[in-house]
């Protein structure tokens, strides 16, 4: 479920009756350790990695290991694949509504489409990871704040852009609009 909340234009996404949750490479790993391949495994324990990780700034080595999974999936479609004679199939436009829920690289992404007869869309609602993601966030660098606040603001400001990009590196470039007040007694 979608809230609006009084001090951001984005939305925070939560569980009905459960509150917020993850998505992205820290609840994949942690969900689906025991499915990644052998070699998936072992680079995990090299890298001192095994479930549950909780440690948001362990993310970018949760990615890496993604990363070993991803090389030897790729190896393994190239090996098996199988062109087919009919690429393709022809569908002709009609009303209706259609959904589906996909893995990104930040995490699930929830699409809904309506549409016309014609194909033509009418509705959309699209819930990228970043909202799912967004009350954890928020949340999280208000607990983080409190540790920072003895350094310079330079420096923390920078500590906090490196906490948002453990969730979404795509907004690492957005991340620069933190502007940090600080107030010291």
């Amino acid at each position: 479920m979608e809230q609006h909340v009084k001090h951001s234009n984005a939305l925070h996404s939560v569980v009905r009756g459960r509150g917020l949750y993850l998505v992205g490479p820290l609840a994949r790993f942690n969900l689906n350790f025991d499915k990644l391949p052998a070699m998936a495994r072992e680079a995990a324990q090299a890298a001192g990695l095994k479930p549950p990780v909780r440690n948001p700034f362990r993310s970018i080595v949760v990615r890496a290991i993604e990363l070993v999974f991803a090389s030897d999936e790729a190896l393994r479609v190239v090996r098996e694949y199988d062109p087919r004679a009919q690429p393709r199939l022809e569908a002709a436009p009609r009303s209706g509504v259609g959904q589906a829920i996909t893995e990104a690289r930040r995490g699930i992404l929830y699409h809904r489409y309506g549409l016309d007869e014609n194909g033509i869309i009418l509705a959309a609602k699209i819930v990228p990871p970043t909202s799912q993601n967004q009350k954890r966030i928020e949340d999280d660098l208000r607990e983080f704040a409190a540790q920072l606040a003895a350094r310079p603001t330079e420096e923390a400001t920078w500590n906090c852009e490196q906490a948002i990009r453990n969730y979404d590196p795509c907004i690492s470039c957005a991340t620069h609009f933190l502007r940090m007040k600080v107030e010291r007694e």
